[in-house]
């Protein structure tokens, strides 16, 4: 039996474990496009450290980002403005709060607790939005998942529709001196990069340079500086998964980062992977793509404490 066929088999075996457990989630019901979404699709992709693609299940369905635009813009943060401007604004600890919590930033302190929660994202959005355009910002999330991708308008109009806890969260950071004075800019910017259109090909291309060091899966160049992987992958680990990333990484034990869309982007072993399944748990993970996450895991030994 090839290679090949021995890791095609692999990724169905997973599917096909983690479709018990669909009807343990729901979809999100945040905006339109995402209430309609259909909650039994279910896909996995993984490039494996060859640099070979490998693929089962709707993985030619496009989805929205969401929350996985959050590892974008703070690596592209870190690498055009540096470690001390990204982290005087926004903090790099666990919240143990819901993503959309803002709470805390009335009671503990000024800055946000991390750049994954959705306080912290706009903050690390608002530095990019005050020194590049988005179409920079755009055309770095293209070599992120090796492919030309943009925002879906709909989602964009729907975000903004729907974002009124955002805008929120914005205006208090504005009023405490975290965010500057154009916050309608720096939400425009946080909603197109949460609207970008990708399916489970992209997200183990993005895996797949956070695997390597930051390298292209595809030519080797480099995309991202290593110390900036090292930074992103470690703040994946403890804060990727919402107020589920403790018991994700004792479970599973790889850096991840979810979206409310249905995706999550994991990398471990030289692995890069993309999961798509958009029945969520409470906490706004997907369901099928944490149980396919924990069969690879397991069977291909990436738990980095195992």
């Amino acid at each position: 039996m090839s290679k090949n066929l021995d890791m095609h088999l692999l990724l169905q075996n997973s599917r096909a474990y983690a479709e018990g457990f669909l009807s343990e989630g729901e979809v999100s019901s945040y905006i339109p496009q995402l209430a309609a979404q259909n909650p039994t699709l279910l896909a996995v992709s993984i490039i494996s450290p060859d640099g070979a693609y490998h693929n089962t299940g709707n993985h030619e369905e496009f989805f929205s980002i969401q929350s996985i635009s959050k590892v974008i813009s703070l690596i592209y943060a870190l690498m055009t403005l540096g470690e001390k401007a990204v982290f005087n604004k926004v903090g790099m600890e666990p919240s143990g709060d819901p993503f959309n919590c803002f709470i805390k930033l009335e009671t503990a302190g000024e800055k946000p607790f991390n750049p994954f929660i959705n306080a912290g994202a706009i903050t690390t959005t608002s530095l990019l939005a005050n020194n590049i355009t988005f179409d920079e910002l755009l055309g770095f999330t293209c070599k992120i998942f090796g492919d030309n991708v943009a925002p879906c308008e709909t989602v964009f109009a729907e975000e903004v529709a729907a974002g009124k806890r955002n805008r929120s969260m914005a205006y208090l950071m504005q009023s405490k001196g975290v965010l500057g004075d154009d916050v309608e800019k720096y939400l425009d910017y946080y909603f197109r990069l949460c609207a970008v259109l990708v399916n489970t090909k992209h997200l183990a291309h993005m895996g797949a340079v956070l695997a390597s060091g930051g390298k292209s899966p595809t030519n080797g160049q480099e995309i991202v500086p290593p110390r900036i992987v090292s930074i992103v992958k470690a703040i994946m680990l403890t804060c990727g998964m919402y107020d589920g990333s403790g018991e994700f990484a004792v479970s599973i034990g790889l850096p991840a980062k979810s979206g409310i869309g249905g995706g999550i982007v994991a990398c471990g072993g030289g692995y890069g992977i993309g999961t798509f399944g958009p029945a969520l748990d409470a906490k706004g993970n997907s369901v099928g793509g944490i149980r396919i996450l924990r069969h690879l895991s397991e069977k291909l030994e990436l738990n980095l404490f195992a």
